[in-house]
């Protein structure tokens, strides 16, 4: 008896878009090649083609709705709408560190993408900027968040999700032979002592607080225009 086929698999946006997603956080931005998307969702090459023109569209589309996930809100003081953004952002990336790449390459266009810039201006149009001056500071901040994110990564050649925060902490500690509170330059040997003595602070440039200390400087900077 010959059975029945199986139920024909649907495939939609989302579909491509979660494959690609899978490959990105498995193999990094090689990985995600059109051929490679269409076996994982069980289609032909030609059949995502319908979807999107080529990759570089799927993975317009994957950073759009990267950024379509992220949470933020305007019932805040305009600093801590800006500081919450980023946070959330840091929190998302740190998942899929593979992603940050593409928020540095690809075309920022999409729907979600200019609702997070509008959220950005309108956040520093109430801290009281002028509209050039807003403009330049929302490039600022994204700069500012995304090449923090991208050095994070860059750390680790394992494209899937970023290990704790205090794991790779205590991974950099030990790599810097960190035992003591930072100290005195003078008071160090070798040909960079400056570098020595500040062991403990570099080992923690992968903490939230250090984001938070970078992000509120430039905040601060943008407040004193």
């Amino acid at each position: 008896m010959v059975g029945r086929p199986g139920p024909r698999r649907v495939l939609t946006e989302e579909a491509i878009l979660d494959a690609a997603l899978a490959l990105l956080d498995e193999g990094g931005l090689e990985a995600a090649s059109i051929r490679r998307i269409a076996a994982a969702v069980g289609v032909a090459p030609n059949a995502v083609y319908t979807y999107f023109p080529d990759k570089a569209a799927v993975l317009g589309a994957l950073v759009d709705r990267f950024l379509g996930t992220v949470e933020y809100s305007s019932a805040r003081p305009w600093r801590e709408r800006i500081r919450g953004l980023a946070v959330d952002v840091r929190t998302r990336l740190s998942a899929h560190p593979a992603v940050a790449s593409l928020l540095m390459s690809s075309p920022m266009g999409g729907p979600n993408t200019l609702a997070i810039g509008e959220f950005l201006l309108e956040a520093l149009d109430a801290g009281g900027l002028a509209p050039d001056a807003a403009a330049r500071a929302s490039y600022l901040v994204m700069v500012y968040v995304l090449g923090a994110l991208a050095l994070e990564a860059a750390e680790h050649p394992d494209p899937g999700p970023l290990p704790p925060e205090a794991e790779r902490i205590t991974a950099r500690r030990e790599a810097l032979g960190v035992e003591a509170p930072a100290g005195d330059a003078a008071e160090t040997e070798g040909p960079f002592p400056r570098t020595v003595a500040a062991a403990p602070v570099i080992a923690d440039y992968v903490s939230t607080a250090q984001f938070l200390w970078g992000l509120d400087r430039v905040l601060d900077g943008i407040a004193a225009s």
